[in-house]
């Protein structure tokens, strides 16, 4: 075995362990901290609503604010001087992380701060192809990829728009087509890379739950480790549409493990969790504890 694969393994095992998300056990003692540094997004999900935001509510693409790479780092270390026990730093939006350069300087600092933490990002993975190198370069040792679906046709259902080679807006087969083609080319680009990667699939009932099994089995063939499948949040153009009950999901992961192991943990996380997963604090009120904390230490 090579020193690449070795060290691939190597990642492997400790992402595979330690990392709440891709742990189950793991997220009960150890929590993750996700960055708001990356608000621009390189197409529209059929599902997805940003501009909305409530403290009570945890769903995809909400933070409260957005941050620079430095204050984000500021707040990190806020958050890991008053709470400790982050095992994750990660980056999930609230746009599409690879289509920010922030996220790649932001990265970059955490590295040299916390070089043990184990740094993801979560990406639609339209630009995964060209910036696995990227990620690389800054030491992203897990990443998840949202996957939902196979065939252009639901692609073209689910996505209203995509952003085209010279930035171009597609619609319709076409920009279905080439996304499911980039997403496809990029996860194997990052598995063979050494990233542990994640596969997360929205169940859009009516739409693509009858080819998530195949999302799956293809992810799995490409090199991914897990899979995770989200209920639909009924708003924007599947507003509509009545969600997946528990049952209906838990129906689903146990068909796709017949293919790729089963994240059943999941809280669909803000862009700005802070914590142990499922029990969320809030990184501003943290972050202010913690300076208030030592303004006080230094003026007694």
């Amino acid at each position: 075995m090579t020193q690449t694969a070795c060290s691939a393994r190597a990642n492997e095992r400790i992402v595979m362990k330690n990392h709440p998300c891709f742990s189950e056990a793991a997220h009960r003692t150890t929590g993750r901290v996700h960055l708001p540094v990356a608000p621009e997004c390189n197409l529209q999900c059929g599902y997805c609503v940003r501009k909305y935001d409530c403290v009570n509510e945890s769903r995809p693409g909400v933070a409260s604010i957005v941050l620079s790479p430095h204050e984000a780092v500021d707040r990190l270390q806020a958050v890991v001087e008053r709470t400790g026990g982050i095992a994750a730093v990660g980056i999930a939006g609230p746009g599409d992380p690879l289509a920010n350069e922030e996220t790649f300087e932001t990265l970059d600092l955490v590295r040299r701060i916390y070089p043990e933490a184990i740094t993801c990002v979560s990406t639609n993975g339209l630009a995964l192809p060209d910036r696995v190198a990227d990620l690389v370069a800054v030491g992203v040792r897990s990443l998840t990829v949202t996957i939902n679906a196979v065939m252009p046709e639901t692609a073209e259902e689910v996505y209203a728009w995509v952003s085209g080679p010279d930035g171009e807006r597609m619609r319709g087969r076409d920009a279905a087509e080439h996304l499911l083609d980039r997403q496809w080319a990029g996860l194997r680009r990052a598995a063979e890379a050494g990233l542990v990667v994640k596969v997360n699939s929205v169940l859009i009932p009516g739409v693509n739950d009858f080819e998530l099994p195949a999302v799956a089995s293809i992810a799995a063939d490409a090199g991914a480790r897990l899979g995770n499948i989200l209920p639909l949040i009924p708003q924007a153009r599947f507003r509509d549409v009545t969600p997946p009950s528990p049952a209906d999901i838990h129906a689903m992961r146990t068909v796709c493990e017949e293919h790729l192991s089963q994240m059943s943990h999941c809280q669909q996380c803000r862009a700005d969790a802070c914590g142990l997963i499922g029990s969320d604090r809030d990184m501003e009120t943290e972050t202010l504890i913690a300076r208030l904390a030592e303004d006080y230490c230094e003026a007694v």
